[in-house]
């Protein structure tokens, strides 16, 4: 199945860190998502209800909270949560939304001209400035960029190899960042900015490890291309006989490649999304990407900075394509896929469901505000 076929059959069925480090955290901030951290530890009784074994009422597990954007037509992979009154999101038809109230109201922000774009991935800095990712072969990846708002957009990168096919972009802070296609002449190929996607070149191959037959990265929640700190980025893979993360510590020059215990090989199964804590714990996600098939052992985990993955004792009941964890918490995550969202507290060992509405990827901001976002123009945030 080619690359085209395989995101299209994908739309008809995410964030690690964000572009830059923030400061200026209150205290009510950390005792609210503290509140929601405990709250997320308490385990659901199977079959529901809001008291334990004991009879004992327990506090409610996080749950989305919809907002209405507007475009029930669109599918919204991509998603940067600024905060828990800013967020942006990018889909199908070239539409990118923006709220500024918490999602009480949207903006349509999209680029003129642009109905025909597919964008799968958005890092926004602020409430002003983005990059957007549109994907496809050959001139269909593009690379756009905006600082006002969304007013106006400029497009910065257009691929003209036809063997390129870009999936994820993401920043280390707000000026430099990579986008990542599938392998061409048998290797990843990294694009590189320094100046906040104004412009971009592509890095060297050299330090890039040889790609598997059919291995390509899955442009389904933005989150295949995840970056760390200051240098940190990761890359997640599937389609070949192994599912694969690599890792790179000076900004995509050289890479390695450690091989993950999920289900890989064509069409479409893989690694789909990371979700990176620190420089030595991350989570994948992933599986079968189509609703007709099974897909265990979703996830696994890493302590040891990818060197070493293992599956988790409980995974996610079935495919996911988007994680993140939340913020100031050092074990609790979520994850979420067309049939639904699960939380693991225990650092990614075991998850449990904890809302069955679709969502095709998921990002936390500094503030403890998260968002997900999917098909039927589904966008929500996480309740308080």
């Amino acid at each position: 199945m080619s690359r085209e076929s395989r995101t299209s059959s994908m739309s008809s069925t995410s964030r690690g860190s964000g572009p830059a480090a923030r400061t200026g955290r209150t205290a009510a901030v950390v005792l609210g998502v503290a509140v929601l951290a405990v709250s997320a530890a308490v385990p659901a009784q199977a079959g529901g209800g809001d008291r334990d074994a004991a009879g004992a009422r327990r506090p409610h597990a996080p749950h989305w909270r919809l907002t209405d954007g507007g475009a029930p037509d669109v599918r919204f992979r991509g998603l940067s949560a600024v905060s828990r009154r800013t967020a942006w999101v990018a889909g199908t038809g070239g539409t990118v939304l923006r709220t500024t109230d918490g999602g009480a109201s949207w903006r349509n922000v999209s680029p003129a001209g642009g109905a025909d774009l597919e964008f799968r991935d958005i890092e926004a800095f602020d409430a002003r400035r983005a990059v957007a990712l549109a994907i496809g072969e050959g001139e269909a990846s593009r690379v756009y960029r905006t600082e006002d708002g969304g007013a106006t957009w400029t497009e910065s990168f257009r691929n003209t190899d036809t063997a390129a096919f870009y999936d994820c972009l993401a920043f280390f802070d707000s000026r430099h960042g990579l986008a990542m296609s599938d392998p061409v002449d048998g290797r990843f190929r990294i694009l590189s900015t320094a100046d906040g996607g104004r412009s971009w070149k592509v890095l060297p191959d050299r330090g890039m490890p040889a790609a598997q037959p059919g291995e390509a990265g899955f442009a389904a929640s933005g989150q295949c291309l995840v970056a760390s700190g200051s240098r940190d980025v990761w890359l997640a893979t599937g389609g070949g006989a192994h599912a694969r993360v690599l890792r790179s510590s000076d900004r995509g020059l050289t890479w390695r490649a450690t091989d993950v215990p999920v289900p890989a090989g064509d069409p479409a199964r893989g690694v789909f999304a990371l979700a990176v804590r620190d420089r030595a714990h991350a989570l994948a996600v992933g599986g079968d990407y189509r609703p007709d098939q099974a897909s265990p052992r979703a996830s696994a985990t890493t302590s040891d900075g990818g060197r070493t993955w293992r599956p988790s004792a409980v995974p996610p009941p079935a495919y996911r394509s988007g994680a993140a964890w939340l913020p100031y918490t050092r074990a609790s995550a979520l994850a979420v896929g067309p049939t639904g969202t699960d939380l693991t507290t225990d650092g990614g060992r075991s998850w449990r469901t904890v809302d069955t509405g679709s969502y095709d990827t998921v990002d936390c901001a500094w503030d403890g505000g998260c968002w997900a976002s999917g098909e039927k123009g589904r966008i929500a945030r996480l309740a308080d």
